[in-house]
């Protein structure tokens, strides 16, 4: 079991975690997984960010549970990192569209393909938290389910299954929960049209309607 707290021996009142304890974290990973952890982030007096090979992902969460203490599952979801090739919601529809970046960069820790998928664990009793993510393949999306792990995640991974398309390894059910069963797409990938910002432009950028019995856009009229 590896050390995880800066609290001084003998001492009653728990200290709160330290970069020590972060350093600790990536350690027990980095013990456990290998080669299995890609990358990590401790950002001094603030948070950890690591990322795992997919492979590693569901011996990640055991040893986040088992070793590291992590006994609160926050939550599980995913990013497309691309850029949405419809642009920006807030750009104004009645001017010529600006030049973007389109190159995928996916933040902390960096990545390898366009969509990751990350959860948030946390230790109730040392009170710190750590974000972990993993690269998943861009032609088949899939990776380990959580649900051996921390029983919270099945909902997660259904909702990220039913917006993303990913899907995962051993999940008993992986059912929409808010879409029709037909429904053809997963909506929150930024490749997917949203008709409705598509048909009229997203509020705040055009003039809105007056209000009944307002006179003073028909006196300036």
């Amino acid at each position: 079991m590896v050390q995880l707290s800066d609290a001084v021996p003998g001492n009653e009142t728990l200290a709160l975690p330290g970069d020590a304890l972060r350093e600790g974290v990536v350690t027990a990973l980095r013990d456990a997984l290998g080669a299995g952890l890609i990358d990590s982030l401790v950002k001094p007096n603030d948070d950890i960010w690591v990322r795992v090979s997919a492979e590693s992902w569901q011996q990640a969460g055991r040893v986040l549970r088992d070793v590291v203490g992590c006994d609160y599952f926050c939550f599980l979801s995913a990013i497309d990192w691309m850029p949405s090739p419809f642009g920006r919601s807030e750009d104004d529809p009645s001017q010529p569209a600006p030049e973007r970046d389109t190159a995928i960069k996916q933040g902390y820790t960096g990545g390898d393909t366009r969509m990751q998928v990350f959860a948030r664990v946390a230790s109730i009793g040392k009170h710190f938290g750590v974000t972990i993510k993993a690269d998943v393949p861009d032609a088949m999306p899939m990776i380990d389910t959580w649900i051996p792990v921390y029983a919270g995640a099945n909902w997660h991974e259904r909702e990220c299954h039913e917006m993303f398309g990913i899907g995962f390894h051993g999940h008993p059910d992986l059912r929409n929960m808010y879409l029709p069963t037909d429904f053809e797409g997963h909506p929150l990938r930024k490749d997917f049209p949203l008709l409705a910002r598509l048909v009229k432009p997203w509020p705040g950028i055009v003039d809105v309607e007056p209000l009944p019995g307002d006179d003073s856009q028909d006196e300036e009229a």
